[in-house]
């Protein structure tokens, strides 16, 4: 089996700018809480186990139709993050483990799919590059509409954006775990640095 694979034109531009709206307009998203690698990103994460999702899609129905296509029936815990990165912007090389907070002997997940929401038309940079050890897999060039599923062992980062405008996805690492680690994991959490007021 490839390590990768590549759906282009998996969902309709109306959808895209649907979600691209939901996304950029929500309260959550702000600088983002992912860790060192992530250089001048910005989102929030959901964290969920299969049982949580029916709560992640009442708190964000524009994720639905993503939900359906992307998750694997045999993946039971999940780490969700619109993730956006502008001019400047890069993500280091590493690999996924963002349940280990939860679960410090956690193994990476068994897939990691990337959605393409909004992708500026003269993109310089911000390239997912893929990699199995020091040997590189795949370069792959953002497109919105896009649909990307990699193997969630694989070393990845995504190249400095060298352009203007908003490089937008949704990542979703999806993981297979035992039932005493599942048991660690919320059954959904929302990770976000955006100040609330009540």
């Amino acid at each position: 089996m490839p390590a990768h694979a590549e759906h282009p034109l998996a969902f309709a531009p109306a959808y895209l700018r649907t979600l691209g709206r939901a996304i950029l307009g929500s309260p959550h998203f702000a600088t983002h809480t992912l860790n060192r690698d992530f250089v001048q990103t910005r989102g929030f994460s959901l964290v969920f186990r299969d049982d949580g999702r029916a709560e992640v899609e009442r708190g964000f129905p524009a994720f639905v139709p993503y939900l359906e296509r992307a998750l694997r029936a045999d993946c039971n815990a999940f780490y969700l993050n619109p993730l956006e990165l502008g001019r400047g912007s890069r993500v280091d090389p590493h690999v996924d483990r963002s349940l280990r907070s939860y679960c410090k002997e956690i193994l990476p997940p068994v897939s990691v799919s990337v959605l393409y929401v909004l992708v500026p038309p003269a993109l310089s940079g911000g390239r997912l590059v893929l990699a199995r050890g020091k040997k590189q897999l795949a370069c792959v060039r953002p497109v919105a509409g896009s649909l990307v599923f990699f193997d969630g062992d694989l070393t990845h980062s995504i190249e400095r954006v060298e352009s203007a405008g908003s490089r937008l996805s949704l990542v979703c690492e999806q993981y297979s775990l035992a039932p005493e680690e599942w048991e660690r994991i919320p059954r959904f959490a929302l990770e976000t640095r955006a100040r609330t007021y009540s």
